[in-house]
């Protein structure tokens, strides 16, 4: 029997004026206590109650999932404890989505949640430029894995292997951009902010970038 959904949970949802089906909320509830539990094994996550993870996790997915068109292969980078990735399979599942997370012991994890979760979600143990050497997506996103010129060093070589970036950023993002373009590491590559949202609680806002090859 599956254990009920917490009022804590459909309170924070509510709140933010979130409406799901009943079976993706009790989809999201048990990866919650599931992600918890294991979090008191590995540092997964500092998100450990409700009120974060629907304000943080949640509302960043959420904005996600509307990039995605249906069918498209999703490579999540530095899934950590699963965000924006296993939340993402969640609210989508006409969406094919893989986890790359290169800490041994976090990918060891993220195998065993998607199982209990009953989701096709791949996760792979390794760096993401070992993982593009071998396989093609069409879209990676990244979450919290570094700044612009550092993702943009490890993915120059790699852009043959899949269409866009989306990358998700707080208010120091036009600063990096800056960072990036000095280094060279948007000579070949266009930006544009995919979606613009306030961080609740906070004044500022979260933003997703999206990151393509320039034509020709």
């Amino acid at each position: 029997m599956e254990p009920p959904i917490s009022p804590e949970f459909t309170a924070e949802m509510a709140k933010h004026q979130i409406v799901l089906d009943d079976a993706v909320v009790a989809h999201l509830h048990d990866y919650c206590n599931l992600l918890w539990e294991w979090n008191t094994k590995l540092n997964l996550t500092r998100h450990t109650d409700f009120e974060k993870f629907v304000a943080r996790d949640l509302i960043d997915s959420l904005q996600l999932s509307p990039l995605i068109e249906p069918g498209e292969r999703v490579l999540d980078v530095g899934s950590g404890g699963g965000v924006p990735g296993m939340v993402l399979a969640i609210l989508r599942p006409d969406v094919n989505v893989s986890l790359c997370e290169s800490v041994v012991k976090k990918a060891d994890a993220l195998q065993a949640m998607c199982r209990e979760l009953r989701l096709d979600v791949p996760v792979y143990p390794n760096r993401v430029e070992d993982v593009l050497g071998e396989h093609q997506f069409d879209v990676l996103t990244a979450r919290a894995v570094g700044s612009l010129a550092k993702m943009l060093k490890w993915l120059g070589p790699h852009w043959n292997a899949f269409d866009r970036l989306l990358a998700f950023k707080g208010p120091r993002w036009v600063a990096e951009r800056g960072e990036a373009r000095h280094l060279g590491y948007f000579t070949d590559l266009q930006l544009r902010q995919a979606a613009k949202y306030d961080m609740p609680g906070t004044n500022s806002q979260s933003v997703i970038l999206k990151i393509w090859p320039k034509e020709g």
